[in-house]
């Protein structure tokens, strides 16, 4: 297998082919891409993107490079609804389980209409490349295959990444290496 710093190269140089931001994928479907690292790779995956991020506004590429944390996505959220230390107190009493099924029914994780998706329409701007990531940072209140069908019924603007700390197979999703995710066959391994 090729190594860490090779595949980001890699994808890389995949993103920035202008075939790439065409809207449909290879066979006319909707061009959603998932790049699968090593778990324990995450802080080298986040400093990649990061540098794309940089790079990508000082003016380097023919598109925009629209990079959405899951996680900061959710923790705005809940901040901006002051519900934070209500979420430490519920889960608290509750426990862990309830506190993410509230936060999924208050965010309409399982909607067309979520407030990750509308997020990512609302600030995706023309000609872009989108970046998920923060998956990791999101278990177990955000899976990640909830995200993709979701982002694939309502946004077909421009094509999609996921970063995923785990393993993708192109019919499975693994996270962290350890918990088997709902079946996904929609994105294509980005780089294998």
């Amino acid at each position: 297998m090729t190594d860490l710093t090779e595949r980001l190269d890699m994808m890389e140089a995949a993103i920035k082919k202008p075939g790439f931001r065409k809207s449909a994928g290879r066979a006319n479907e909707v061009n959603y891409w998932l790049f699968d690292y090593p778990p324990e790779n995450e802080l080298e995956v986040r400093e990649r993107i990061a540098h794309l991020k940089a790079e990508n506004e000082s003016g380097a590429n023919d598109f925009t490079l629209a990079v959405f944390d899951l996680y900061d996505i959710i923790i705005d959220f809940l901040e901006n609804k002051n519900f934070i230390e209500k979420c430490f107190d519920f889960e608290k009493k509750k426990g862990l389980e309830r506190i993410t099924k509230a936060v999924s029914n208050s965010m309409k994780f399982n909607d067309d209409d979520s407030v990750i998706v509308q997020y990512i329409k609302d600030n995706t701007p023309d000609n872009a490349v989108v970046f998920l990531c923060g998956i990791g940072k999101c278990y177990p209140i955000l899976r990640s295959h909830k995200v993709l069908n979701n982002l694939h019924q309502a946004f077909v603007k421009a094509p999609v990444v996921m970063f995923f700390p785990g393993t993708y197979n192109e019919q499975e999703l693994i996270l962290f290496d350890e918990i088997k995710d709902d079946n996904y066959y929609r994105a294509f391994k980005l780089v294998k």
